[in-house]
């Protein structure tokens, strides 16, 4: 179903935010949107919003299947008011962000749905799960100049790391049970990627409330959404394996000539396969078995 506007699909979208899991996916670019897309359908997410420019053009069998909005990420601060204002008008409703080139993997996700996850998730009285950015890149950026191929993508397999998240409204202390993650191209080419850019996580499962607003920085103004755990066991954490990064270093003219691979000792093939980020420690089945 086509809409006018953003405002259009909050007003006569209703009967796609009755019920979550719904997915947002911003598209920034015409790179992969139909495989983005198919991906989330396959997820198992009854309710795919493709927020994305009129010039692009979907399948039709994609385009028969997504809520399509026209929408413009360029403008700075656009998506994140885009995510509140879909949060005010549905609370109460897990809802699901990423951008073009993202694709979310979690425990198990090969026999299991996003909703069956969520419902598991929901039981244990989390509103909110944590979800890592792991970058994707094509192995030949000869072959691939755009540093995107699905059939030869890599990843880092170690490099990643945490830090303490401190509250500078309680004399810097770190917060209970938050850490900033850090890894993957934003930390090997850190000099090309601005500090307010370098973090790769991001609570993008989440459940809206009224009063909830996420904020810049992929936080949400509740602290408690923006927790790892909670605080008597371990949780469900996902992955969401992502080629944006790649895609920002090779297009920006003060990256794309200092990059010729971005291979090193570290990089193994991508399976497409939640076993190989679960054995790499890149997501948490918590007490989901």
């Amino acid at each position: 179903m086509d809409y006018s506007s953003l405002n259009d699909f909050l007003k006569h979208g209703s009967d796609a935010l009755a019920k979550g899991p719904v997915a947002l996916v911003f598209v920034e670019d015409d790179t992969e949107v139909s495989t983005t897309l198919r991906h989330y359908m396959t997820c198992g997410f009854p309710v795919v919003v493709a927020l994305m420019p009129d010039a692009f053009a979907l399948p039709q069998d994609v385009a028969a299947q997504v809520h399509r909005v026209p929408f413009n990420c360029g403008p700075e601060g656009a998506v994140v008011d885009a995510i509140n204002q879909v949060i005010e008008a549905a609370p109460g409703i897990w809802f699901y962000y990423c951008y073009n080139a993202e694709y979310l993997f979690y425990p198990f996700c090969e026999s299991r749905t996003v909703g069956e996850m969520l419902a598991f998730h929901t039981e244990e009285r989390r509103s909110a799960m944590l979800t890592y950015v792991i970058d994707l890149y094509a192995d030949d950026l000869d072959k691939c100049p755009d540093a995107v191929s699905l059939d030869s993508a890599h990843l880092d397999r170690s490099g990643y790391y945490a830090l303490a998240r401190n509250d500078p409204e309680n004399n810097n202390h770190p917060k209970e049970r938050q850490l900033n993650f850090f890894g993957g191209l934003r930390w090997r080419y850190e000099e090309h990627i601005p500090s307010t850019s370098r973090k790769i996580d991001r609570i993008a499962l989440f459940k809206s409330a009224p009063g909830l607003k996420i904020r810049a920085d992929h936080t949400f103004n509740d602290e408690e959404y923006n927790t790892y755990a909670c605080p008597w066991h371990h949780n469900l954490t996902a992955a969401i394996c992502s080629f944006r990064t790649a895609k920002a270093l090779k297009r920006n003219p003060g990256s794309t000539f200092d990059i010729h691979t971005f291979r090193w000792h570290n990089s193994t093939p991508f399976e497409w396969h939640s076993r190989q980020l679960l054995d790499l420690g890149l997501m948490e089945p918590g007490q989901w078995f």
